[in-house]
């Protein structure tokens, strides 16, 4: 592999590693073999009890995946890409083979951008309006990665969304093996993965619609309540087997993205997820033959910044055995 080819497949591996997890637990390996780039769940990451059926993996691989893909265009190398390539090994998940050469496109100029400016923004949103224009194009981008997203509207929906999701909320903080694992995730120091307190958002209160997850004892600023109305999309795909999960990774990582470079803020419940009772109710609620994957919460926000992460030595595997593109 020639050292030129490499570099385009390191900065892949680079743009990956900045994808959302689940508790910023970055759940991945990149392995750089015969002029391709692999994503694999890195099993020693696996969460036991936050995740059980591996589906945030495979999630947030996917979601680096796509990534490594803007990358690739980005340079000029657009990838193919294959998802569990291998039935014989379970967690290979993406094979980018990078295809001829062709200048990106202005779309992918701009979401390869928008990469290092995304995060997970926990803390209250202002009560602007988001325009239908921008809407339409997170509803565009889940499309265009086989998907589907549904905005919640009114109300209505937005109350029986938050009466399942407050109940799977409450299921898990009744496991103490799973409240237990989460708070280990939690950090006050300089690690390198994890959720640092500061990221957090402030302490729940009644009044508040959606669930959030207890990173820290601070309280809410004066006058910065929750949203009364906030716009919710719920994500999925048509299956729910781990090629499934995948895809529906790179979905929410195009989702997110379209998002920031809209100059939105997001972050994600995953609770109603979590919980089969509670993601089967929400899935008949939205009338779906599909499967609900993540729900996404979108608005304006204060400024954040993003979780640490892992260097990319510790994720990126070379094989100098590949062969050179």
């Amino acid at each position: 592999m020639s050292a030129y080819y490499e570099k385009d497949l390191v900065q892949a591996a680079e743009a990956g590693i900045q994808a959302p997890s689940f508790n910023n637990s970055q759940p991945w390996l990149f392995r750089l073999r015969d002029g391709a780039i692999e994503v694999h769940v890195d099993p020693g990451r696996r969460l036991r009890y936050l995740d059980e059926r591996g589906w945030a993996a495979r999630l947030a691989c996917g979601a680096a995946t796509y990534n490594a893909r803007l990358a690739l265009a980005a340079a000029g190398r657009p990838a193919s890409v294959t998802l569990h390539p291998d039935p014989d090994d379970r967690d290979l998940v993406a094979r980018l083979t990078p295809g001829p050469p062709r200048p990106p496109t202005y779309a992918e100029r701009d979401l390869h951008a928008a990469i290092p400016r995304r995060h997970s923004n926990r803390g209250p949103f202002w009560p602007a309006q988001v325009p239908t224009v921008t809407r339409v194009r997170l509803l565009d981008a889940a499309r265009d990665e086989g998907a589907w997203l549904d905005l919640l509207v009114g109300m209505t929906a937005l109350t029986a969304f938050s009466e399942i999701a407050q109940g799977a909320d409450r299921v898990l903080r009744r496991d103490t093996a799973y409240q237990m694992q989460l708070a280990g995730w939690t950090h006050v120091n300089g690690a390198r993965d994890g959720i640092p307190v500061t990221a957090g958002a402030p302490l729940p209160e009644p009044q508040d619609l959606l669930p959030q997850r207890f990173f820290n004892d601070r309280p809410r600023a004066p006058g910065r309540d929750y949203e009364p109305e906030p716009l919710v999309g719920i994500l999925g795909v048509s299956g729910d087997q781990p090629i499934d999960h995948t895809a529906a990774g790179q979905a929410l990582q195009r989702v997110l993205l379209t998002a920031t470079d809209a100059g939105l803020d997001t972050s994600m419940i995953s609770q109603p997820i979590e919980v089969p009772s509670a993601r089967e109710q929400l899935r008949r609620s939205l009338g779906r033959t599909g499967w609900p994957q993540i729900t996404i919460r979108f608005g304006y926000g204060t400024p954040g910044h993003s979780a640490p992460r892992r260097d990319v030595a510790d994720v990126v595997e070379i094989d100098e055995d590949g062969g050179e593109a």
